[in-house]
């Protein structure tokens, strides 16, 4: 959605400040949007959308909600992470933001890469580190919990070999879905690509039939 002078805009569901050591180094605020290509199982996003419309945002409204934390970001070396939903789905938006950061801010897109190779390489020009939630290298573990393929998102992800180290590959362990041994494969392809940081973490499934 844009608005009639071209102005990108950001489907906004919510801003979570003052965060530490979640989104990268520093002080972050996560920017939350709505849209995704995945229909994942247990995708907490499906929940905020039954309850709250997104709102959309021009780059210059966003940056004057944020800049009250200017000062933590910079003495920090933070800044914002655009997460979501998909935060590559909208890398015209995040590139204009940047620009009225003049760079003093990082950037930071939480990503599953499963967007068209453009708005990858697009991307690379305006966000400063990545964290690729990856989930599993198995098409056939990822088909049955994204509802997705991940084809593409492997191929996006050798896209950001040169970036290496400022790249972060989430490979949770997902009930139901995926064991330790797939882990430990999807790791080992990630490492042979050059990829050496990790966030490796179990899903916590919430009971909530009582």
């Amino acid at each position: 959605m844009k608005k009639p002078d071209d102005t990108p805009l950001f489907p906004l569901l919510a801003i979570s400040r003052l965060r530490m050591g979640i989104d990268g180094k520093g002080v972050t605020s996560l920017v939350a949007g709505a849209g995704c290509p995945l229909r994942c199982k247990w995708c907490i996003n499906k929940k905020i959308l039954q309850n709250r419309q997104p709102e959309y945002v021009t780059p210059e409204t966003l940056f004057e909600r944020l800049r009250i934390d200017n000062l933590y970001f910079q003495a920090t070396g933070g800044g914002v992470c655009f997460g979501g939903g998909e935060s590559l789905l909208h890398t015209p938006f995040i590139g204009a933001f940047r620009a009225l950061t003049g760079g003093a801010w990082k950037i930071t897109a939480e990503t599953s890469l499963n967007v068209p190779e453009e708005n990858v390489r697009e991307a690379l020009d305006c966000v400063d580190e990545f964290i690729v939630d990856i989930k599993t290298a198995d098409p056939a573990i990822y088909r049955s919990y994204t509802g997705g393929e991940n084809g593409r998102a492997l191929q996006n992800l050798t896209l950001l070999v040169p970036y290496a180290d400022r790249t972060v590959i989430r490979v949770p362990l997902i009930p139901s879905f995926n064991d330790g041994a797939d882990r430990e494969k999807t790791v080992a392809l990630m490492k042979s690509m050059g990829f050496e940081t990790f966030d490796l973490f179990e899903y916590r499934v919430v009971d909530n039939s009582r």
